[in-house]
């Protein structure tokens, strides 16, 4: 016996169109924040040299808040309608950042987090354009706080390099 689509409808005042088009935004955000999550890591793991107690800690902490930011843009996908990307392939087709290349000196491995943290500021910054037509201010927040976040962890990083 064929199964009934017992899908219910969303009807949160945005249309199918664009849920689909700030899911997507959304997408790749993801992938750039689980992207960046794994390489900073990889590098809590991997720092040594003189500075590895301050590094050690202060990319633990960076990223345990990435983990709890990949699950809310995750559910904001998913409340929108609209399945949430979850393989190394598809973060891989949609991420902006690359990945680390070996084990990085520390001062690399800054300069690199630098970098990610300011990508996923544009991959954010990007989404905008459709959140605000759409109306959607649930995004538009979680966007800003994104942003917020990156934007500071990105400046105490460079302040490491000076």
């Amino acid at each position: 016996m064929a199964k009934k689509n017992t899908a219910v409808q969303i009807d949160i005042g945005i249309s199918d169109k664009d849920r689909k088009k700030i899911a997507e935004g959304l997408s790749r955000l993801l992938a750039d924040t689980y992207t960046l999550y794994l390489k900073t890591h990889n590098f809590h793991w991997n720092v040594t040299g003189p500075m590895f107690n301050t590094l050690h800690l202060m990319f633990e902490q960076q990223y345990n808040e990435l983990a709890l930011a990949v699950d809310a843009i995750a559910e904001r996908i998913r409340a929108l309608g609209v399945p949430a990307p979850g393989s190394y392939k598809e973060f891989a087709k949609l991420s902006s950042i690359p990945e680390a290349d070996g084990v990085p000196a520390a001062e690399e491995m800054i300069r690199q987090l630098v970098a990610g943290q300011e990508a996923v500021v544009r991959t954010a910054r990007a989404i905008f354009p459709a959140t605000e037509a759409a109306n959607d201010e649930p995004t538009a927040d979680l966007l800003t706080q994104r942003m917020q976040t990156h934007e500071k962890t990105a400046w105490m990083l460079r302040a490491m390099l000076a």
